[in-house]
């Protein structure tokens, strides 16, 4: 038999439940400190508020800016890789620069043996000498001609005026018919020796006419000779085409190297640009000219870079 005990309060509970025929609901223990209901609906209400300010307000943005704006994370830095490539057959003898040091444009960056093509310009040098000596003589030889010709008409006319005094003496007997006929070949002979210098004059004249010494083909090509052989020797000397970082070196000192071998590049960083990938829904109000905000994983979103869009690939 268990012991029971009973209080007052439990008494008149028992009598109320007795007189109400219900029962009292039990408090379960630990519980005295339940969020009252009207806390819990306001706390709720607060919320869903919150919720329906935060759609009103991103749907306010996307409709009047939102829409008008795309981004994507798929972009990269792209800019030009000029290439340093010899236009002449030599051997490096130095190399005045290495990987990520800057260079400016103009600057000498790798230098070849400049010994055979030194030669080479010597050796031009002295034909287009040459070629001006020989081309100036034929000037010269233009007045040697015209005399030539004045001393063949000279003897042409002493010859004319023999045979004349022979022929008209020749009835009297005092020149014999020999006399007479040698005449006339003296006369033929000079003739002939005066048309000779004649087409020997104007055979000059072709070579020198409508033109100077200095405008002579002659002189022309052999002055071409010599810028050639001037050009190949100051492509000996490799400049830098453009200002920047350089990158790729491949050439090394003694290498022998040939036209179009290439030996470094240079990045001008001046001129970069971004290549952005977008969506084919993205493109769709797009424009060229339109701007653009960049931001930069090394420097984060604190930099901002603007631009405008240049074009789009095919």
């Amino acid at each position: 038999m268990s012991d029971s005990i009973t209080t007052d309060r439990e008494l008149a509970d028992q009598e109320a439940v007795q007189k109400t025929g219900a029962q009292a609901p039990a408090t379960p223990e630990g519980d005295n400190k339940a969020t009252p209901p009207s806390s819990r609906k306001r706390l709720i209400a607060l919320l869903g508020a919150a919720v329906v300010l935060a759609g009103a307000a991103y749907g306010g943005y996307y409709y009047t800016e939102g829409r008008y704006h795309q981004e994507t994370d798929d972009a990269y830095v792209s800019g030009n890789l000029v290439q340093l490539t010899p236009q002449v057959t030599g051997t490096v003898i130095a190399v005045n620069t290495d990987d990520t040091q800057i260079v400016k444009q103009g600057d000498p960056v790798v230098t070849l043996d400049p010994a055979d093509a030194k030669l080479a310009l010597a050796n031009a040098e002295a034909q287009l000498g040459q070629t001006v000596r020989r081309v100036s003589g034929l000037y010269v030889n233009n007045d040697f001609y015209a005399a030539n010709v004045a001393q063949r008409e000279a003897d042409l006319a002493r010859a004319r005026d023999d045979l004349r005094r022979r022929e008209a003496v020749a009835d009297t007997g005092a020149v014999s018919a020999e006399d007479i006929a040698h005449a006339r070949d003296a006369v033929s002979v000079a003739q002939a020796a005066l048309d000779a210098a004649r087409q020997q004059g104007e055979a000059n004249h072709a070579l020198t006419d409508r033109t100077t010494v200095e405008q002579h083909p002659d002189v022309q090509a052999a002055a071409a000779k010599v810028r050639t052989a001037w050009l190949a020797y100051a492509r000996d000397t490799l400049p830098a085409p453009v200002t920047g970082y350089v990158a790729q070196r491949r050439v090394q000192v003694g290498q022998r190297v040939a036209p179009g071998t290439p030996l470094m590049a240079i990045v001008p960083l001046d001129g970069v640009w971004v290549d952005a990938n977008f969506k084919e829904v993205q493109l769709k109000h797009m424009r060229i000219g339109q701007k653009v905000t960049l931001t930069s994983d090394v420097y984060g979103r604190r930099a901002r870079y603007h631009g405008r869009i240049e074009g789009f690939s095919a």
